[in-house]
């Protein structure tokens, strides 16, 4: 049995073992796309555990007849299940398999307690035909061993939210068919990120690349916490249509005096400076164009340039699933203009922990 595999080693075939996020990641690693080195904590490791504990029939009975509709029913329960998972012990195989994991990416980077994002990836995430993007968490800036354990743990019990339990019950996911995956990847030092559509997310204009950015890591962008830069290329020409600065007042970052990442108010003088530069921005266009044809769809893209590298080797994706918003409205008009983070909050944010 694998406990983790190295992005390296996964692709689109892997999904069953490592989710859909690091199925994805590995995908774009054979395609040649810069992504952040990690690896997957196996969906095995976590059926594993909950096998091992003895908590995986406990999980299963209190999850039974559970009514999606009964707020604070269903909230008992989840806290019920989330705490039978974080206070059990990850078993001794799966312990070394990830220090090993975590170490061997310490070599890898050249560094020692390397900063990594402890990334939620379901069997049932970032599929064409379900919107389940968002539903498990995310942890930023961790650092050290000991951290990457308990944070893994809190990515295995937030597959038992209220909303991804309501989210399962209404759209007919049996529990037990969806299984996590937790992806441990370097944590870019972004001062920029954000995300790109390889069409206008407000017409479906396949013809274009609409980039949405701000500064910091790129959850205030995804998260919807600030109105973001906007940038519309062309595919063809490769002209810039549209650069709209928007007043970023927040940002994400890591702060090293409180040793944890926190929502900072930006600078003033920064507020209104653009976030992207043009030569940023077509090597971000080519890059998406190079992703939507290895997948032959349209995409939704996350996206982060590190603040410590030069470019364009500092430009990195950390994330690409199919576009589904626009393919299911395929028959509606424009949709009152509203910009792709609005868009993605209707999705459903994707739900990051700060310390």
């Amino acid at each position: 049995m694998d406990y983790i595999l190295d992005f390296e080693k996964i692709d689109k075939s892997s999904l069953p073992s490592v989710g859909g996020k690091n199925a994805s990641l590995g995908e774009m690693i054979k395609a040649g796309i810069r992504v952040p080195p990690g690896f997957a904590v196996t969906t095995d490791s976590y059926l594993d555990f909950i096998t091992e504990t003895g908590i995986k029939d406990k999980i299963f009975t209190i999850i039974s007849g559970v009514d999606p509709d009964d707020v604070e029913s269903l909230d008992k329960k989840s806290k019920k299940i989330r705490s039978l998972i974080v206070g059990s012990s990850i078993s001794i195989h799966t312990q070394e398999a990830i220090e090993e994991g975590y170490e061997e990416l310490n070599t890898k980077c050249g560094l020692q307690n390397l900063p990594v994002a402890v990334r939620s990836s379901a069997t049932a995430e970032d599929l064409p035909t379900a919107s389940f993007a968002g539903q498990q968490d995310t942890y930023l800036w961790t650092i050290g061993i000991a951290q990457v354990m308990a944070n893994v743990k809190q990515c295995w019990a937030s597959l038992f939210t209220s909303r991804a339990i309501s989210y399962r019950i209404k759209n007919d996911f049996p529990h037990q068919d969806v299984l996590i995956s937790v992806g441990i990847q370097k944590m870019v030092s972004a001062k920029t990120s954000g995300v790109m559509f390889t069409l206008d997310p407000t017409n479906g204009d396949p013809s274009k690349v609409v980039i949405e950015g701000s500064w910091g890591f790129g959850e205030t962008v995804v998260g919807g916490y600030v109105n973001p830069d906007k940038f519309v290329v062309d595919k063809i020409t490769k002209e810039i249509n549209e650069r709209k600065i928007s007043q970023k007042h927040i940002e994400c970052v890591y702060d090293p005096e409180k040793d944890e990442v926190v929502h900072m108010d930006v600078d003033e003088e920064m507020q209104l400076e653009r976030c992207l530069m043009d030569d940023e921005i077509q090597e971000l266009v080519r890059i998406a164009r190079i992703i939507e044809n290895h997948y032959g769809s349209p995409q939704d893209i996350e996206w982060s340039i590190d603040k410590d590298i030069p470019f364009p080797e500092n430009l990195f994706i950390v994330q690409s699933r199919s576009e589904t918003v626009w393919s299911q409205e395929q028959q509606t008009p424009v949709m009152g203009g509203k910009s792709g983070y609005e868009i993605m909050l209707e999705r459903g944010h994707k739900k990051v922990k700060l310390k």
